[in-house]
């Protein structure tokens, strides 16, 4: 037999598991960190801009180019834009999981570089951006002057030379962003008014500003070819290109007949300014400019962090004085946070399962035994942690603590079975351990099978949800695999060699816990004896009535997805009124900053105006809102979720524009905020912006009066303020004026123009014309611009344009190419995030004007794809069991009285569940694909007993009684074992407790309540589903 060698051979027994231990041991400090692993889609986005541009001519000459040529990439799983009134299109493509982010980019380069030519030449000058998105922001920080010694301009472009590229090297950082950024330009402000005079138009400005600023490389004097006899060779050159204010304001713009000349200086002022002034960043309080580090994936989040701050602590050094930083925002406190809590939770697991195990085995020897089986299994999981790529995240160390109560099982039923060996035969403990092993082999190889069996089909599905089992599950099968093979190695040599037939006397109080298991498992067997005999039917309707009583708790139970958790920060979005300026939302972001200093729980505020995850323009706002250490804040008011729900009413009362709080998503780089996203589609087409609009509004209204839903959203509205002007086309050609002039005034006086680049600081910035400020302030001022025509003459635009007030959309969105308009909204208190979407979808259904139609993104999307995935993949598991079942005892019968405890242990689990009010959410879903497993051990230990009996001539009936009667002590020690690993995670607070108490409650509920009702139901199932067989198919009668 396999296990006789290992007996025999105690030492290579033990190098086996001493090896296996190094090498996971080595493996661990080479893996990554992270809380989750990589669950965010694969995405790429396309920037191009267009100056000046409206919303509505953004969409139509660069959105819509470029999304029909991108629509349909390879591996695309959806694709969402928006068209911004700043002149910028923004269009993300997200792929399925798994798509090669590398060639997934390359291919949307392609496709780009076939739109372009039917993009307008001022997108191309400036350069359509491809980009991998960054979705893993890991951290912030704040820059700013103690002193106020610096303007804001100053700090950020400090930021951008000296510090953004230092950050970039630290190993892992994928990129480096600032937010608030004023990066350097060269602002040419036209004074129209005196270009007019003149007689010059805003083109004259931007040619002579291509012609006076180049970059040329003139060559070499004396290069070769050159004569016999050459003895020199110059590099020639000449400074084309223009590096100072001062340059750009000699810039000769005309020159006179007389000679004289007429400089940039004469007409405007030339400054060195800031690229983009639509951006204010504050924190605490301070102006500031903000520096975001975002993750490379597969990294160690809490390596980048340390490398991060080693390299600030080191720049810091060189900082001018007066210049401080200070971390803003850390998604590490949360990782490091939730994975100490996790380490905490599997050593509380570790020392109850070693408790239990001392207290069912007594003896220090039958102890070390059981307890060597720890180490070799959970630290030599992590090489293969390490050979499939995984990371130390909350999944992995999940699968680690749940295996704590499971690697110890295959040694209890081990040394249980040698000792009781021992006693009953009277034999030393090498030949009781040779005889117990006999005993007990098939049932430990079959219960290895079945735990993986459970875990490796469901591991392969695709998506999020495929992720997170493929993390968990076979984490948890290698555990598994481990613990069978030390059972079938190291364990039975250690017995032989270790364990005594007499320890000498027994404490008392393990001699009174003896005697009182004794005589339940008496009582059990009695009972056991009325049960399979007369009352075996009433057993069988009591089954049905739990299997019944299974369906209805499973309907009864609200669905979820990811649970949210405490990240110790929370978002506050702000939407001013369409039309208001930069410096409105300024006093809105104060008022809303004074609304949070109240609140004790508050550290710092991190404050960016001109930009929301919600959407973009100089009304939006978001305020980062970092809050105190967990264990400073342990009451529910003081969580995440309960300060969102205490600063709903007090940031909502805030006058003049919509401040709401949110909850960070669950999942790092998978939607905006937390809740819903709901995507309301006008796929019919042909409706004006306004009509959407009207749509949306009666949609959120409807769902902000259903009870089921709360804070429901749009940020999509379509009454921005703007100035429509109407070119008298007939009549500016009458008068000899190109219409090309007027549209090219229009647009360098009022939409800047990018015209070159300079150089400063050894840096390459850009160069842009524009009309001052006096000149462009009110809407009359466009009246005051003036034209030339073909006869030199300088034509007023009063004289060729009406302009009118309209409104439209800041923002137009597309989802899938469709005009689209984003809702978000939460669940009401007491509602699950399933039942929030199909209360939306209910309400959609029953609102919705024909011709529109709904999508869900982001994590809503990921959660209704799980959805429909979850019985699929339970069904598969059960199969999977079932199959590798009847492979082992060749029978199909069998494996079905295995499985019929299955239904009990999910009775247990949902009933917990719902019992603590919490969700089926996925981590729910893992625990009930694992007691598919664990309800099936428990079974097999009495099922293959049973059969072995049967085989020694007993009859079914007495076969099944004793079976269960010899087993229940090991039963019970593993279930009890298992059972008090679980109890930390049930119990958990603090970061990460949401996960954590979800799979602990449906596991303890589902093993508890499969423990003792199994220990009735699965021998009196036997008996029935045995004695059926046996009535179809009768034993044929042995030769004589």
């Amino acid at each position: 037999m396999f296990t006789d060698f290992f007996i025999r051979r105690p030492v290579f027994a033990s190098v086996v598991s001493i090896i296996i231990t190094l090498v996971g041991a080595i493996s661990i400090p080479i893996l990554p960190i992270e809380q989750y692993p990589d669950l965010s889609l694969p995405v790429v986005q396309v920037t191009a801009t267009y100056i000046g541009a409206s919303a509505e001519t953004v969409e139509s000459a660069v959105t819509t180019v470029l999304e029909r040529q991108l629509n349909g990439v390879e591996g695309m799983r959806y694709i969402s834009s928006t068209s911004s009134n700043t002149g910028v299109s923004t269009i993300t493509v997200t792929f399925d999981p798994g798509r090669d982010l590398d060639i997934a980019a390359v291919d949307v380069q392609n496709r780009v570089a076939t739109a372009s030519a039917q993009l307008p030449a001022a997108v191309n000058a400036l350069g359509v951006t491809i980009t991998k998105a960054q979705t893993q922001l890991l951290m912030a920080f704040g820059l700013f002057d103690e002193e106020n010694r610096y303007e804001t301009g100053f700090l950020s472009n400090y930021a951008d030379v000296f510090i953004r590229d230092a950050l970039l090297r630290v190993t892992g950082v994928g990129d480096v962003r600032i937010f608030g950024e004023r990066r350097f330009a060269m602002r040419l402000w036209l004074d129209p008014s005196e270009l007019a005079r003149r007689g010059l138009a805003a083109t004259d400005v931007v040619n002579a500003l291509r012609a006076q600023n180049v970059q040329i490389g003139a060559g070499q004097v004396g290069q070769p070819p050159a004569p016999p006899g050459q003895t020199y060779q110059f590099t020639v050159r000449v400074l084309g290109q223009l590096t100072s204010a001062e340059e750009f304001g000699n810039i000769v713009v005309q020159q006179g007949p007389d000679g004289s000349l007429v400089r940039l200086k004469d007409v405007g002022r030339a400054e060195l300014g800031a690229e983009n002034y639509g951006q204010l960043l504050r924190f605490n309080g301070r102006e500031a400019v903000g520096l975001g580090i975002f993750q490379l994936p597969g990294s160690n989040a809490l390596d980048v962090r340390d490398g991060i701050v080693a390299e600030l602590k080191r720049l810091k050094g060189n900082f001018p004085p007066g210049m401080r930083y200070q971390r803003a925002f850390d998604t590490t406190a949360a990782v490091q946070a939730s994975i100490e809590e996790v380490l905490v939770t599997l050593g509380e697991a570790i020392f109850l399962v070693v408790l239990v195990i001392f207290i069912f085995l007594h003896g220090w020897r039958s102890v070390l035994v059981v307890a060597t089986t720890l180490p070799v299994s959970l630290v030599g999981t992590f090489l293969f942690v390490n050979a499939f790529g995984f990371s130390i995240n909350t999944l992995t160390l999940f699968g680690l603590t749940l295996a704590t109560g499971l690697v110890v099982d295959d040694a209890i039923i081990v040394i249980e079975n040698v000792e009781r060996t021992m006693e009953q035969d009277d034999v030393g403990p090498r030949e009781a351990t040779h005889r117990g092993m006999k005993q007990v082999a098939g049932a430990l190889v079959a219960i290895a099978l079945v735990l993986s069996a459970v875990f490796v089909p469901v591991s392969f599905f695709p998506g999020t949800t495929g992720i997170i089992y493929r993390q968990f599950a076979l984490t948890l099968a290698f555990s598994i695999s481990l613990s069978a093979l030390v059972a079938l190695t190291l364990s039975p040599a250690l017995c032989a060699i270790l364990l005594r037939p007499h320890e000498g006397q027994k404490w008392k109080v393990f001699r009174m816990f003896d005697r009182g298991l004794d005589a339940f498992r008496d009582a059990y067997g009695r009972m056991l004896a009325k049960l399979i005999g007369p009352l075996r039917w009433p057993v069988v309707i009591a089954f049905v009535v739990c299997l019944a009583g299974t369906i209805l708790v499973y309907r009864l139970t609200p669905t979820g997805f990811i649970p949210g958790e405490d990240q110790g920060y929370l978002i506050i979005a702000v939407q001013g009124p369409e039309g208001t300026s930069l410096d409105y939302t300024r006093n809105v972001l104060l008022q809303a900053e004074d609304v949070l200093r109240q609140q004790p729980e508050v550290a710092d505020i991190f404050t960016v105006g001109g930009f929301s995850l919600l959407g973009t323009g100089v009304n939006y706002g978001t305020l980062f809102v970092n809050l105190h250490p967990w264990d400073e804040r342990k009451r529910p008011d003081q969580s995440v979720a309960g300060l969102v729900e205490r600063l709903r009413h007090p940031l909502m009362a805030i006058g003049g524009a919509r401040v709401l709080p949110f909850e960070p998503p669950a999942i790092r780089g998978v939607g905006s905020v937390g809740g819903f996203e709901f995507v309301l589609e006008d796929q019919q087409g042909g409706r004006t912006l306004a009509q959407l609009a009207q749509t949306t509004d009666m949609l959120v209204g409807a769902a902000s009066q259903d009870p089921g839903l709360r804070g429901v959203f749009s940020s999509y509205t379509a009454n921005t303020p703007l100035l429509d002007v109407q070119v008298d086309r007939e009549k500016a050609l009458a008068m000899g004026v190109p219409l090309d002039g007027v549209f090219s005034t229009l647009q360098v006086y009022l939409g800047s123009q990018y015209v070159n680049d300079f150089t400063f600081a050894s840096r390459v910035y850009r160069v842009y014309v524009q009309a001052a400020v006096p000149f462009r302030n009110e809407p009359r001022d466009i009246d005051a611009l003036y034209v030339r025509s073909a006869k030199g003459e300088m034509v007023p635009l009063e004289s060729l344009v009406q302009v009118r007030p309209i409104t439209s959309a800041q923002n137009i969105q597309h989802y899938n190419l469709y005009r689209s308009a984003t809702i978000n909204g939460q669940a009401a208190p007491g509602s699950s995030s399933g039942q929030a979407l199909d209360t939306m979808e209910a309400v959609a259904r029953k609102t919705l004007p024909v011709g529109y139609t709904f999508e869900w993104t982001g994590l809503s999307q990921e959660q209704k794809e799980a959805g429909r995935s979850v019985l699929l993949i339970f069904g598969l598991g059960v199969v999977f069991v079932f199959l590798v079942l009847s492979a082992q005892y060749e029978s199909f019968a069998l494996p079905l009285v295995i499985l019929l405890g299955v239904p009990v242990a999910m009775l247990g689990a949902l009933g917990l569940q719902n019992l603590r009010g919490l969700q089926n959410d996925v981590f729910c879903q893992v625990g009930l694909v694992m007691l598919v497993g664990l309800a099936s051990k428990n079974a097999i230990l009495i099922v293959e007993f049973a059969e072995q009996l049967r085989h020694e001539g007993r009859s079914v009936e007495d076969a099944a009684i004793h079976a269960a009667q010899t087993r229940l002590r090991p039963i019970l020690m593993t279930s009890f074992a298992f059972l008090m690993g679980v109890v930390p995670l049930m119990l958990a607070s603090g970061a990460g407790a949401s996960a954590r108490k979800s799979l602990g409650t449906t596991v303890f509920g589902g093993m508890l309540l499969s423990t003792f009702v199994n220990l009735i139901f699965i021998p009196v199932l036997y008996v029935v589903l045995e004695a059926a067989r046996l009535r179809v198919r009768p034993p044929k009668p042995h030769a004589p």
